[in-house]
């Protein structure tokens, strides 16, 4: 399975930025929370696991409307635990070797996993027709 260009103009990817969107507004807010009383790692370690549980229940119920059982609830961590790994890469490169605003860092790092993520939460969501 590919990502063609077209693939972004689907119903499906639309409603995976629509639900990414609202996950990046709450975890972002968390994030510049928690950054008033701890490390920037620390701020979106913690902002990135309350994002994990929100992104399963949308990705579950409104951008996919279906998940295959128990190979979703276990597989899906582990998509995110990719996309933090690379977005925790993404932040420090940001901050420590480019110099730039701590407070961007982030959203820098969310647009660019959003095809990974998008492409492995399909893989996890989207429902298989087996007949």
């Amino acid at each position: 399975m590919t990502l063609a260009p077209w693939t972004l103009l689907k119903p499906g990817f639309i409603r995976f930025l629509v639900s990414g969107g609202i996950n990046t507004a709450l975890t972002y807010g968390i994030f510049l929370l928690l950054l008033m009383a701890y490390s920037y790692i620390a701020s979106f370690t913690a902002a990135y696991v309350a994002g994990i549980f929100f992104a399963y229940m949308m990705n579950r119920f409104f951008v996919f409307n279906h998940h295959q059982g128990l190979k979703s609830i276990l597989w899906l961590p582990l998509v995110y635990v990719l996309q933090y790994a690379l977005s925790t890469i993404i932040l420090w490169c940001w901050v420590e070797k480019l110099g730039l605003t701590v407070r961007l860092a982030p959203l820098a790092a969310i647009a660019i996993t959003l095809p990974v993520t998008y492409f492995f939460s399909k893989l996890l969501f989207q429902h298989v027709d087996r007949s």
